[in-house]
């Protein structure tokens, strides 16, 4: 036999494998083929009844989706980040850095060696061991002075302390020059970046978690949290359906603006058993959501009056939101949510 015969032997075998070939699973050798429970487009129920090799005519099942329109409302974030332990560090070591070698205090220049004023501006040195409040006791100008690294755990890095050290800098001085000693001047504490509502645990407030972008998630009627979301009507987009699914389910005392018409992820959810609706031929296979995203400007989720029998809502930071949601609904929407 020619050697372009066992080449056409190989392609034909692998095009056609046989059930004895090694090389095919064991769950596609096994599995017998029978009727599908639906049937593509292209086929109707003449073509099934009308086939030579069928018996017995089939209705036709067509499988089906719910269509649901969700909205990713989130809060962005109202102040700057919160630092790492390695940032703090550095911006801390990059002060005291500043202070040895960018801005040494030429004192002769201001103060005469041995005048009143070059002895009081030693004495306050001495006081302070630092020009700068804000990096601890350090002095530019000692035999030690290139020992400016941060120790592990020093508060001297978090910024609080140092906005902390710098006040009490201001009012020390504020208070030496005054003219009256009989009451102390206060400078005014910058806000704390902790609320209240951090303190209290209350993931109902907007005025929480300021680093963060926050995100609306509501309470079924059967108890699990999820996205704002509704099945879509008929003759209604995308973008319309979402508008109506917000004002329905987070009341309309909110003032929202939805980024665009296109959706930014979906959710697809089956059901463990597809519902069969014989009368229209139609098998229920689950629910698809698309979400469009979405931004709060003022106002706040009220579910008084929402059609959908809501339960409750919280807004919550993306590394809270698994808490509340299963591990598949997570892994669909988490690449919709923002790092910060």
């Amino acid at each position: 036999m020619s050697s372009g015969s066992n080449g056409a032997r190989r392609i034909a075998s692998v095009l056609r494998p046989s059930i004895a070939n090694p090389g095919v699973c064991r769950s596609c050798q096994e599995k017998t083929l029978g009727r599908r429970s639906y049937a593509a487009a292209a086929t109707n129920t003449a073509e099934i009844s009308s086939s030579p090799s069928s018996t017995t005519a089939f209705p036709v099942i067509k499988p089906s989706y719910t269509i649901n329109a969700g909205v990713l409302l989130s809060r962005p974030p109202q102040i700057t980040r919160d630092l790492t332990p390695f940032e703090k560090a550095y911006f801390f070591y990059q002060k005291r850095l500043n202070e040895r070698l960018a801005l040494p205090f030429t004192k002769y220049f201001y103060f005469k060696r041995g005048t009143p004023a070059d002895e009081d501006w030693k004495r306050k040195i001495r006081e302070r061991q630092t020009a700068a409040r804000d990096i601890g006791k350090y002095n530019a100008y000692a035999d030690d002075a290139w020992n400016d690294e941060l120790l592990v755990g020093a508060a001297e890095s978090e910024p609080d302390h140092q906005v902390e050290m710098l006040v009490q800098d201001a009012e020390a001085t504020v208070n030496a020059t005054s003219q009256d000693t009989s009451k102390k001047e206060e400078i005014p504490r910058p806000f704390s970046r902790m609320t209240e509502a951090d303190q209290q645990g209350d993931m109902k407030s907007l005025n929480r978690a300021l680093q963060r972008t926050l995100y609306l998630f509501v309470q079924s009627k059967d108890g699990y949290w999820k996205l704002p979301s509704s099945p879509i009507e008929k003759e209604e987009t995308l973008r319309l359906a979402v508008e109506r699914t917000l004002a329905q389910s987070a009341g309309v005392n909110m003032n929202t603006w939805l980024v665009g018409f296109h959706p930014v992820g979906h959710h697809v959810y089956n059901f463990k058993k597809p519902r069969l609706d014989e009368a229209n031929g139609i098998e229920h296979r689950g629910e698809k959501t698309f979400y469009i995203k979405g931004r709060i400007m003022t106002g706040q989720a009220d579910l008084t009056v929402n059609t959908q029998g809501l339960k409750d809502f919280k807004w919550l930071a993306k590394e809270e939101i698994p808490k509340f949601v299963g591990l598949t609904y997570y892994s669909n929407i988490k690449n919709m949510l923002a790092d910060r």
